[in-house]
């Protein structure tokens, strides 16, 4: 079941929004991190189980307990907290495959399946805060992402951020995901693209071969031009670039085109995904338009991924489960839906396959749930 990102607890002498590392005794004594940024967790003696209390200097004072979920919070964490608010916010998870930057909430586009619709409201509040947060980081975290909105909004605030990660997370895979557009810009693609974190990538939706589509999905004319220029822009200057594909009603017929159309115009693209829907947002509002049973796109899906893999671009299908998709199209299957937002369906009983399958979307209800659902057995797959 999904991990929630929140949790409730008793909160005493915090005076103002800060974020903390929670960290056990052992681990704290040997860290490098200020005092005052760490969240001592203490198993016993705390009220409850999972208590965590604040170290020296400033922290002093600071205690977390009663924890409604204790789950939520464990060593290694980074978590936010507010005067006067009992909410306890996961910022960072140790261990999570699905760590993100939440950079803005706005964005130049109005994806017709957007799950996180974008507002108007100035939102630059966020960028130091992630600023700190990149302090708080596992330094050997193997990969954490930057979403929004559209991030390149930022502008420079963006690279401001691509600089900590480079500073702070050297390591790290740092993957942003933006729509590209901005980038059609020589200038934008030169202060952003090629900033100079060493192990950084772009992911990028492309919805269809021709703008028409494109654009339709999007909610903007002109996008996919400005998209495939941006593309070219990122291209040129050597940044490494993933292909992100949407899978719904709308674009699904086209699937083959758009794998032909990759392949001849973008050859620099190190990594295609196909993705299934999440139901949130306006996906949900926008239902009757976009779905459509995995099922009936198998045989589309199917000739747009072995047209890539027969040509050794790397191909990965995210958030479809294994009982939805052909066989042939299980090795490029990938657990990629985030554990707080990850669930199986009750028919999922007995799967055999489950520990490798992406599940579901916890806000997948009955209306998103393909017929096709069912527990597999490895006998019934080899047969």
């Amino acid at each position: 079941m999904s991990l929630a990102l929140h949790t409730h607890a008793r909160v005493e002498g915090v005076t103002e929004v800060g974020l903390y590392k929670v960290l056990e005794r052992e681990e704290a004594a040997q860290s490098t991190l200020a005092g005052d940024k760490v969240l001592l967790w203490q198993t016993e003696g705390s009220g409850s189980a999972g208590g965590v209390f604040a170290g020296e200097p400033k922290g002093a004072g600071i205690t977390l307990s009663s924890l409604r979920d204790p789950a939520v919070i464990q060593p290694g964490d980074v978590v936010r907290v507010r005067p006067g608010s009992s909410l306890v916010s996961v910022m960072y998870r140790r261990g999570s495959r699905a760590n993100t930057l939440f950079a803005t909430e706005r964005c130049n586009s109005r994806c017709l399946m957007c799950s996180q619709p974008p507002r108007l409201d100035d939102d630059s509040w966020r960028v130091p805060e992630l600023l700190e947060l990149v302090e708080l980081v596992d330094p050997d975290e193997a990969q954490i992402g930057i979403s929004g909105g559209e991030p390149t909004l930022l502008g420079e605030d963006l690279g401001r951020l691509i600089d900590a990660c480079a500073l702070h997370l050297p390591g790290t895979h740092l993957h942003i995901l933006s729509n590209g557009r901005a980038f059609a810009d020589a200038r934008v693609a030169t202060a952003l693209g090629d900033r100079g974190h060493p192990h950084l990538t772009w992911g990028v939706p492309l919805y269809a071969d021709h703008a028409a589509l494109h654009d339709a999905v999007v909610d903007a004319h002109g996008a996919f031009d400005e998209t495939i220029e941006g593309l070219f822009e990122l291209g040129r200057r050597g940044a490494r670039v993933e292909l992100r594909v949407v899978l719904h009603a709308l674009t699904v017929d086209r699937l083959p085109q758009l794998a032909s159309y990759i392949y001849r115009r973008l050859p620099f693209v190190e990594h295609v995904a196909f993705m299934g829907l999440e139901p949130m947002g306006y996906a949900k509002m926008n239902r009757e338009r976009l779905w459509i049973d995995p099922v009936d796109y198998g045989d589309a899906l199917s000739d747009a991924v072995f047209h890539l893999a027969h040509r050794s671009v790397p191909v990965s299908i995210y958030n479809l489960s294994h009982c939805v998709l052909p066989e042939s199209l299980w090795p490029f299957a990938r657990q990629s839906i985030s554990d707080w937002k990850n669930s199986f369906a009750s028919e999922c009983t007995g799967c055999e396959l489950i520990d490798r399958c992406s599940g579901f979307f916890a806000s997948a209800g009955p209306a998103w749930r393909s017929r096709a659902v069912r527990p597999l057995r490895l006998l019934e797959t080899a047969a």
